[in-house]
């Protein structure tokens, strides 16, 4: 599949943009009108950047209100017209996008549309130039594809035919399946845009909303499908107007756009193999990437920072054993249950502890590293010695290092054996632990904060690259503005992963998306138990306020005595058509802070409704 861009994606000028498209691996880019005439290097200039980038120059774009005018408009804008044709033929272009009329149309006459799109394909034809008519969702005249191809079956030229464009379709429910009974040879370009569902008018929803393929709703592996079986085998390009994009790193939103097409090209084979057993036999060749199943659970969580004694303090205050130190990096190992977390005071001077990363057990690290690489992910280099593991690792879009992982029936890992007691263990660990204390037993979910330009490209990160199925969004109130949750999780609940927007507060005050605190959740067997424990440790938990208490009294009733340790021990709980939900949280170290959750009965949910308290008791915390 080749693919394709439009420079309107992108922020940055011309030649930035065509640049980072490069290092994207873009096959080619449509050229929008304006980057070219605000760009101070000559048409001749910019064709030999293509050729040097290797980059092919596939559609210049918009050429606006055409069609549908008297015949004194018309002469009007084949003059500008041939003006374009000129520029196009410096560029060494070869096709235009002509929209439909959406603001000088009077004449609603197909004969008369093509009819003038015929005398604009003969001007075109002396230009050696191709026209792809596209019908714009808010047309005056034409806003339905299948009414564009009428129109170009009756201008009856072999270099006029149609742009098929996702978004046009797809935001006005147009039954896509049309797209199969137009000839192949009249469908000269594509363009894939993705949006979320909203209720606005179309103009506004298509000019600040759209999204690259997989980060919104539309079903778009079924919309390729159609183009397929028709016959198309030209580029599949992106156009996508987005206020975020517009305005972020040119090169990060070209990789981003890059990963999409990957994962929209594995999408469409997939859908087309579950749905047409000749998909092997169509012009459009589709690659697919190694096959990942679901990771089976966390294999470790890493929290990093310069100074980490606050987090070995409340990792011995929740009962987990110092399993040892790394024998050639400053790096230590605490365990309970199936829980292994690194504590890591390597590269991190100045920082403040952040969960710097997350090993995945998956089947098999070498295919899914190279299935990671191919969604343009970057691999994280790792210093290794003879006889150390060599793990796999690539870096999610907020630089957390994703880890995969060899899965083990048992649950063991090899690197684990790198670790050894040294003769001098940190203070807070002159306790032993035996078996009977391990009431935590695994990762329950970890929550990671995302900056909001780039959330959208985490969720398609994790979506393609481990195969985590994206749960329903959520909103959750807090003192500084509302924080948008996106739980990303695999089927049966091994992983579960918070993605969660920082709010623009912090980005009003200056600080970065990362000072937003994430945490790390375990699961228990007894959390009352996990909790007296912890307190004759010297636990600090977060304090909850009796009004919560009083609250969950008037929804559910609570027994007076589960009533009291609850809020003794500044527990929290939640109850769902299946269970209950019992947890409580640390005090916020650095940027992370704990959670332990005892899930009873089979409740699924994260005890959402506690949530606007704990961020409320952690923003008091921090204000004092």
């Amino acid at each position: 599949m080749r693919t394709s861009i439009a420079t309107v994606c992108l922020s940055g000028t011309l030649e930035e943009k065509m640049h980072a498209c490069a290092e994207a691996g873009f096959d080619g880019i449509e050229i929008f009108e304006q980057d070219l005439v605000v760009c101070p290097k000559s048409p001749d200039e910019i064709r030999r950047l293509a050729a040097k980038l290797g980059l092919s120059l596939d559609l210049y774009q918009p050429f606006r209100d055409f069609e549908g005018v008297t015949e004194e408009e018309l002469e009007a804008n084949l003059y500008r017209a041939e003006a374009k044709f000129q520029l196009m033929r410096a560029l060494g272009m070869d096709m235009i996008l002509v929209c439909s009329n959406v603001g000088t149309a009077s004449v609603d006459d197909d004969d008369v549309a093509a009819a003038q799109l015929r005398r604009l394909g003969l001007l075109a034809e002396q230009y050696g130039i191709r026209i792809a008519y596209e019908a714009l969702a808010w047309g005056r005249f034409v806003n339905d594809f299948e009414h564009a191809c009428r129109i170009v079956e009756l201008a009856d030229l072999p270099n006029v035919g149609t742009c098929l464009d996702s978004f046009h379709i797809l935001s006005r429910n147009w039954d896509p399946a049309g797209i199969e009974d137009i000839p192949a040879g009249k469908i000269f370009f594509v363009q894939m845009a993705d949006a979320p569902t909203m209720s606005m008018d179309i103009l506004s929803w298509s000019r600040h909303h759209r999204l690259f393929p997989g980060e919104g709703d539309f079903e778009l592996a079924k919309f390729m499908g159609h183009l397929v079986r028709a016959g198309y085998a030209g580029p599949v390009s992106l156009e996508i107007f987005n206020d975020v994009f517009r305005q972020s790193d040119e090169v990060r939103t070209a990789v981003d756009g890059m990963r999409s097409l990957v994962w929209l090209e594995e999408l469409t084979s997939l859908h087309l193999q579950q749905t047409d057993p000749q998909v092997g036999n169509y012009p459009m060749q589709l690659a697919t990437l190694p096959k990942v199943d679901q990771p089976s659970g966390f294999n470790f969580t890493e929290v990093r920072a310069e100074n980490t004694d606050h987090i070995q303090e409340l990792l011995y205050q929740l009962g987990f054993a110092y399993d040892g130190r790394h024998r050639t990096k400053d790096v230590q190992l605490w365990t309970q249950g199936q829980v292994r977390l690194i504590v890591n005071e390597q590269d991190a001077q100045s920082r403040e502890p952040f969960i710097a990363a997350l090993g995945f057990d998956v089947e098999n690290p070498q295919s899914a590293a190279s299935r990671a690489l191919q969604l343009q992910a970057r691999a994280v280099p790792r210093r290794t010695q003879a006889n150390e593991e060599v793990l796999q690792a690539v870096s999610a879009p907020d630089s957390t290092e994703v880890f995969l992982c060899q899965a083990t029936p048992d649950g063991t890992s090899a690197w684990t054996q790198e670790f050894s007691r040294s003769p001098e263990l940190p203070d807070t660990t002159t306790v032993t632990f035996d078996e009977a204390t391990e009431l935590i037993t695994h990762v329950d979910h970890v929550n990671l904060a995302q900056p909001w330009q780039h959330f959208d490209e985490a969720v398609l990160f994790y979506e393609s690259t481990l195969s985590l199925q994206r749960q329903p969004s959520t909103d959750v109130p807090s003192p500084i503005g509302l924080v948008r949750s996106q739980v990303m999780r695999t089927s049966a609940g091994e992983i579960r992963l918070a993605l969660n927007v920082a709010p623009l507060a912090l980005e009003e005050a200056g600080a970065p998306a990362s000072s937003y605190p994430a945490h790390i959740a375990f699961s228990c067997t007894d959390l009352i138990a996990v909790a007296r424990k912890a307190l004759g440790r010297g636990l600090t938990f977060l304090p909850i306020p009796a009004n919560y208490y009083a609250d969950l009294q008037a929804r559910f009733r609570l027994d007076p005595s589960m009533l009291r340790t609850l809020q003794d021990y500044n527990l929290l709980y939640d109850r769902d058509e299946h269970g209950d939900f019992l947890h409580f949280y640390t005090a916020t170290v650095g940027n992370v802070f704990f959670e332990v959750v005892e899930r009873r009965n089979g409740y699924e949910g994260y005890g959402a409704p506690s949530a606007p308290v704990r961020l409320a008791a952690q923003y008091q915390r921090t204000e004092r």
